[in-house]
C-alpha cells in the first residue's frame, strides 16, 4: 500500500468583476445542482495535521466521501457553525466551516477515547 494520500488542490472563488462588490464571491447555490456540489467539494482543503492523520491511519476518502463531507459542510455552514464534527460511517472530521478546512481526521479503529473538544456543532452524514 503506498504512503501517499491524494488531496485534490483548492480551488479559489470566482473573480469579481469591477464594480460587484464583495457580495458577488458568493453565488446562490442550486440545490441539487452538479456544478454546485463539485465547487463546494473543491473547495475544502486538508491542515498539514489532518493530511498527517490521514496518512497515518491509512484513511483514504472516495468521490461519495468527498461529496457527503462538502454537503455535511454546506449545511453547517448554512446553520451558522464554526467548528464542527462531521461522522462519516466510521470516520470522524474535525471541520473548520467558514475556512472549509478540515483540522484534524480519526477513524474507526482510532476513536477508542471518543471525546471531541473545541467543537460547537455535529453533522451526521
Amino acid at each position: 500500500m503506498s504512503d501517499k494520500v491524494f488531496l485534490p488542490p483548492p480551488v479559489l472563488g470566482p473573480l469579481v468583476s469591477p464594480g460587484q462588490g464583495r457580495s458577488g464571491l458568493r453565488q446562490p447555490r442550486q440545490e441539487g445542482s452538479f456544478a454546485s456540489h463539485l465547487n463546494a467539494a473543491r473547495q475544502l482543503q486538508f491542515s498539514r495535521h489532518a493530511e498527517e492523520r490521514l496518512a497515518q491511519r491509512g484513511i483514504s476518502m472516495s468521490g461519495e466521501t468527498w461529496q457527503r463531507l462538502a454537503d455535511a459542510v454546506a449545511r453547517e455552514d448554512a446553520k451558522g457553525g464554526r467548528d464542527s464534527l462531521v461522522l462519516l460511517d466510521k470516520l470522524a472530521l474535525v471541520v473548520n466551516i467558514p475556512n472549509r478546512t478540515v483540522i484534524t481526521a480519526v477513524d474507526g479503529e482510532s476513536m477508542k477515547e471518543k471525546v471531541f473538544t473545541n467543537i460547537d456543532s455535529a453533522v451526521i452524514a
